[in-house]
């Protein structure tokens, strides 16, 4: 959930050079001169990591309720933070919490609100802790709370393509290599090769969780610490699967959103190229494919314009994700132990790279639900390119010609067809042995895409049966009805 409204607000007005600096509740007494405002400016993170609001309070509920189970604050301490954690939380919720640049980010302000209505109370919640395990704690409650809405996502997105495998069961489309028409194949292994594309996206997920889903709080600063805490007890308040063991690497260790920046490449990478292959399909010299209106836009002076502008905006918005990633490598490359305050920087391109995907996923689903194969203009040229040739070879070889010998003599064929505008059904007897004696009229009966499809058997091949097993399969994995 967003916050409606950033509210930012700037104590004092500085009329000169001397006069340019702000307190911060970070600044111990070990300075003698409050930070210039230009710093705060500089440094602060509050106008986007406000986004972890929710997660900082969930952390900060699991540390005080821990605190209290060691003796480290009364339960009516306890029960007093956790109340005021909550209005804090409505506040935020609300948009009602107005933000200081000179408290630099949401840890800092939603701890000060609590210690202005709680005083010394409110200051007890950070025993034990530091910004730099809390900051941790937050980034990966964060993660795994949206890697989850991604993979609920991505398989709303390939229940769709599945329904699609029903609807366009009996179509056949070229299947293409090198931009070039290749085989023909049934849609419905089109669609269960995305199927699989964002299956392996998925398992990516469970396996970036499982990194993610390890508990930071604890650590304090870089060495943990001599109070007496229970660190099992916070990780599993928060649902972690496990504690993290080293408390220097918990504060320097940013693999985790590296690694979901990753995930998310991916993915985008894959929607990019189902947008470029639908743009293509969709145009006049396609037309495999009609793009539902309510995705689509007009041109400014072209009135007959349909633009496929949804899709062309997930292709191009998928080079902001890979950008993020380079940002996020680049940013960790060299960084010494363990916590260095480059690491603030690692939130706008992760929030980004989330934003954009969860996004596009939003609008491939009704696309994909919604938009219409077009199968008579498919079947209309389904014999032009030679879809068939492939097939023929194979038949050839199940006569016991060797394979080299049956391509050659294929290619052949293919050539005197193309040197006549014509698909090899059409060629003569006459043609067919002037390669080899022993071709005569029956290869006919081998040729066509019809044919071709049919005669498909191996494992994950565009047979009927076999896509069929498939479609079942996914049926039950993704708990579809048929």
């Amino acid at each position: 959930m967003r916050i409606r409204n950033l509210n930012f607000v700037v104590d004092g007005i500085f009329n000169s050079d001397q006069d340019r600096t702000l307190a911060s509740p970070s600044r111990s007494g070990v300075f003698t001169h409050g930070a210039d405002d230009r710093l705060a400016r500089f440094s602060e993170s509050i106008s986007f990591d406000y986004r972890l609001y929710q997660q900082d309070i969930r952390g900060s509920k699991a540390h005080a309720k821990m605190l209290c189970q060691q003796g480290l604050i009364s339960s009516d301490e306890l029960e007093s933070i956790e109340r005021e954690l909550t209005e804090i939380g409505g506040l935020l919720d609300r948009g009602e919490m107005p933000f200081r640049i000179e408290l630099e980010d949401i840890h800092m302000h939603i701890e000060q609100e609590l210690i202005d209505r709680l005083g010394d109370v409110g200051r007890k919640l950070h025993t034990a802790r530091s910004r730099n395990d809390q900051i941790s704690t937050d980034l990966r409650l964060w993660v795994r709370d949206h890697l989850d809405i991604l993979d609920a996502l991505l398989q709303r997105l390939q229940v769709a393509f599945l329904s699609r495998c029903q609807k366009d069961h009996d179509v056949i489309v070229p299947a293409y290599t090198h931009m070039q028409r290749a085989q023909p194949v049934l849609a419905a292994h089109y669609w269960l090769a995305y199927i699989e594309k964002f299956s392996r996206d998925r398992s990516r997920i469970v396996d970036c969780r499982k990194r993610v889903n390890e508990c930071p709080l604890g650590g304090a600063a870089v060495a943990g610490t001599s109070l007496p805490i229970d660190r099992a007890y916070s990780a599993n308040l928060l649902g972690f699967e496990r504690v993290a063991a080293n408390s220097i690497d918990i504060s320097s260790d940013r693999d985790f959103v590296v690694e979901a920046v990753f995930v998310l490449t991916m993915i985008a990478e894959h929607l990019s190229g189902w947008a470029e292959e639908w743009i293509l399909w969709s145009t006049t010299e396609f037309g495999f494919i009609k793009l539902p209106h309510a995705f689509c836009t007009g041109s400014s002076i072209m009135p007959q314009k349909v633009n496929p502008d949804t899709l062309e905006l997930t292709r191009g918005k998928s080079a902001r994700v890979v950008g993020n990633l380079q940002t996020l490598l680049v940013l960790i490359k060299g960084l010494p132990l363990a916590y260095n305050r480059d690491l603030q920087e690692d939130k706008p391109p992760l929030f980004d790279s989330f934003d954009t995907v969860l996004a596009c996923l939003e609008l491939a689903i009704p696309i994909v639900e919604q938009a219409q194969l077009q199968p008579d203009v498919i079947s209309a040229r389904l014999d032009q390119g030679y879809l068939d040739a492939t097939a023929l070879m194979e038949v050839l070889i199940g006569r016991g010609m060797p394979q080299r010998t049956a391509h050659h003599k294929v290619g052949e064929l293919v050539a005197i067809a193309k040197g006549r505008a014509v698909p090899l059904s059409n060629l003569s007897d006459a043609e067919l042995k002037s390669v080899d004696e022993s071709f005569d009229g029956s290869l006919r009966e081998q040729l066509g895409v019809k044919g071709a499809v049919a005669g498909y058997r191996s494992y994950g091949s565009s047979s009927p049966e076999r896509v069929a097993e498939q479609v079942k399969r996914w049926q039950a994995s993704l708990a579809v009805q048929s």
